[in-house]
């Protein structure tokens, strides 16, 4: 995922086409770090997102509606200044650096016709957006970095603007034998990879390995141990790949695994040879949509911390009950020996003499000897009495561990099904209702006065190419609804096998109808395979699921939600994906 100089070439080009010449008719500022341009050209309208997010730095066009703050900040009124009504007469990038430039002509308050530029940089934390009159000087910029921050360049009205040299690299656009520069700049021991982002400016680590896979040249190899042929192929396809970038062709792309987007760029990426590739006509469509469920992702995380934070509290402290139970259990299995001791004893013990510290009789158990320590102190008999009241004591000890370690064994189970929910969560009405379990299992107290919260989460709808139709629950609650309130007998039911996860319901649509007809084999796997993807394992490479009939499935009287019993069932191993299904809104 990296927004490099060939992306932001690529988002150039899109922008000199559809906003050069346009007037930019409003100007706002929604968040301290980002502008949202509106251009009009003609009769078009765009709005132009620029952000300078130290996490998150980004430029593309955009259709989304931002709430701006009641008053304008200072540098967003500055701009509206200077630059309202404003030509754009221009949108560059300076070789393949991550910065863009869109210049401005507009009229000033005596009516002369000026220039002005307004730049981005997209340099990570270092990310701003900077206004700079004809001259090259800084008017102002959205974060104001002075000397004691940077020893590089300070960013500062009426300092000069230029761009800093941090880095001693090469610009690809201005070279035509890129094999012998590698050479001459990378380390011989660096991987190849490595070599290409390091010697080339706007080359990301992504873009390095691509260029690898097309040459067909194993991208982790030392640079110094690539043979001509391996040195040439990698020029080859380098100088195609800066030809395309020179003739603004470009092909942006996203790449999924799992239906989850794993990485984008501005060209084809072919080294993801088994993950779905979906190609976008527009960068712009493709970043929004990219960082669009990332952002999803990101702040549903946020907002369910407070819950993990409560869950994993419960957990940590269960597992540390648990381990400390299972050890005093441990202890527990040396009490027959103890009843054994006294039963022996009470036979032998007539042999013993006054003042002995231990006893050497043939234990008619086993037919071998055995040595029975002894409290000189006491007689035969008392011994034998004091080794009956351990074997008591201890067996009390085993019973009651045996129901406790039942228990916080049960609560670790449900605690960790809890956190698998917040895993699979997608919305705020999933977390609404996790937390409704977590107060409705005691983990929360339910504020004064406060009522039970409206549950309106659904679970996951899939739809494979046949038509055969798969339900996900995404929590507990949703897991006994589908099991108990919306599956018929006859449906079958699926979930990772000794491993927290959703339960999975497989539609039979012949039931009632032709209830002689078999599901194809592909749809039981199908439905393993969701059932292996949204559970606490899934990045096993394969997961036993277990399967049945949803009439085998019960629920326990007293049972914690999702829990659930089954006695018959079949099972298989299987890859955790959703690929091949389409979801169903």
């Amino acid at each position: 995922m990296a927004f490099d100089g060939i992306t932001i070439s690529c988002i150039v080009k899109e922008l000199s086409d559809a906003l050069t010449g346009g007037r930019i008719y409003k100007i706002a500022q929604p968040e301290s770090d980002a502008l949202v341009l509106t251009v009009r050209r003609e009769k078009d309208q765009a709005k132009l997102l620029l952000s300078a997010n130290a996490s998150l730095p980004l430029i593309y066009m955009t259709d989304r509606s931002y709430v701006n703050p009641m008053t304008a900040p200072g540098f967003c009124m500055l701009l509206r200044k200077h630059l309202s009504n404003g030509r754009i007469i221009s949108i560059t990038q300076p070789g393949l650096e991550r910065i863009v430039r869109i210049r401005i002509q507009h009229l000033d308050e005596m009516g002369d016709l000026k220039e002005k530029s307004l730049l981005i940089e997209i340099m990570g934390k270092h990310s701003n957006i900077i206004f700079i009159d004809e001259n090259e000087k800084i008017i102002d910029s959205i974060k104001h970095i002075s000397g004691l921050v940077s020893s590089v360049r300070e960013v500062l009205p009426g300092r000069d603007y230029f761009i800093p040299q941090t880095q001693d690299k090469i610009d690809p656009l201005l070279t035509d034998n890129a094999a012998s520069l590698l050479i001459a700049n990378a380390k011989p021991a660096d991987p190849v990879y490595k070599a290409l982002y390091t010697t080339y400016t706007g080359i990301s680590p992504c873009i390095a390995q691509e260029l690898c896979h097309r040459a067909n040249v194993d991208s982790s190899l030392p640079l110094g141990t690539l043979s001509e042929a391996d040195l040439h192929a990698i020029e080859k396809n380098f100088a195609a790949l800066i030809d395309n970038v020179k003739a603004g062709t470009f092909s942006p792309n996203i790449v999924f695994e799992n239906r989850a987007p794993r990485e984008y760029a501005a060209v084809t990426l072919t080294m993801y040879e088994d993950d779905v590739r979906k190609d976008y006509d527009s960068v712009s469509a493709l970043l929004e949509a990219y960082y669009a469920e990332k952002d999803a992702v990101t702040r549903i995380r946020q907002k369910s911390t407070d819950l993990r934070k409560i869950v994993s509290t419960h957990l940590e402290r269960n597992i540390k009950k648990y381990d400390l139970q299972i050890r005093q259990l441990a202890d527990t299995e040396k009490r027959d020996t103890y009843k054994i001791y006294g039963e022996l004893l009470h036979t032998y013990g007539y042999s013993a003499k006054p003042g002995d510290r231990s006893l050497t009789c043939d234990n008619y158990y086993t037919g071998e000897k055995v040595t029975i320590p002894l409290d000189n102190t006491l007689t035969p008999a008392e011994n034998a009495q004091r080794y009956f009241d351990k074997y008591g004591k201890m067996k009390r000890t085993n019973e009651a561990l045996t129901e406790l370690t039942k228990e916080v064994k049960s609560e670790i189970d449900h605690l960790e099904s809890v956190m698998t929910s917040l895993d699979i969560a997608e919305k705020e009405d999933d977390l609404t209702q996790i937390k409704e379990e977590l107060i409705q299992t005691g983990y929360i107290r339910r504020k004064g006065g406060s009522k039970k919260a409206k549950l309106t989460g659904k679970p996951l709808h899939f739809r494979d190419a046949d038509g055969y139709d798969f339900y996900v629950g995404k929590n507990n609650f949703q897991n006994d609804e589908l099991t108990f309130g919306f599956a018929t007998g006859g449906d079958w039911w699926f979930h990772a096998k000794h491993a927290p996860g959703s339960h999975v319901i497989l539609k039979n649509p012949y039931v009632g109808r032709d209830g002689t007809k078999e599901l194809p084999d592909h749809v039981f796997e199908e439905a393993a395979a969701l059932a292996a993807y949204y559970s606490k394992i899934k990045d096993q490479p394969k997961v036993e699921v277990d399967y049945t009939i949803k009439k085998n499935v019960k629920k326990p009287g007293g049972g914690a939600p999702g829990f659930v019993v089954y006695y018959t069932n079949y099972s298989m191993a299987i890859a955790p994906t959703i690929d091949g299904l389409t979801q169903v809104e």
